[in-house]
């Protein structure tokens, strides 16, 4: 019995970290996606306005119309903004840093740069 629970526990400590590093590598990944879906909702309300978002109006320009947007016809995201992975609100900058616009989350941390998890994501990568 205490053989069996010996390799219970060996193969724990094997597998566990392995497995703890694909549900982190997932949540970078939803949030590729997660901005990928959102350079999409902005390209519709760039063909309906002429402009993208300022960084001021922000992503919450595609679920509620801007005073300034004209030839408004959303909302672009069916379901409100969604916050990343990490529950933290996405940040938006047009113009971008960049690029023509940066869609970004800062990764695990909530702090720029890092590396693994805590690494940012962005419509730049």
């Amino acid at each position: 019995m205490l053989v069996v629970l010996a390799i219970i526990g060996l193969l724990a400590g094997l597998v566990g970290p392995a497995v703890l590093n694909q549900l982190g590598g997932a949540k970078s990944k939803t949030a590729a996606v997660q901005i990928k879906d959102f350079e999409q909702s902005l390209e519709m309300f760039k063909l309906d306005v002429g402009r993208f978002p300022t960084t001021d109006e922000g992503l919450e320009a595609l679920v509620n119309k801007p005073s300034s947007a004209t030839g408004w016809n959303g909302p672009y995201l069916k379901s409100g903004v969604p916050q990343d992975p990490w529950k933290r609100a996405y940040g938006y900058r047009y113009p971008g840093q960049k690029g023509e616009m940066d869609i970004f989350s800062l990764g695990q941390d909530g702090a720029p740069g890092g590396d693994g998890e805590n690494a940012d994501v962005g419509n730049w990568k």
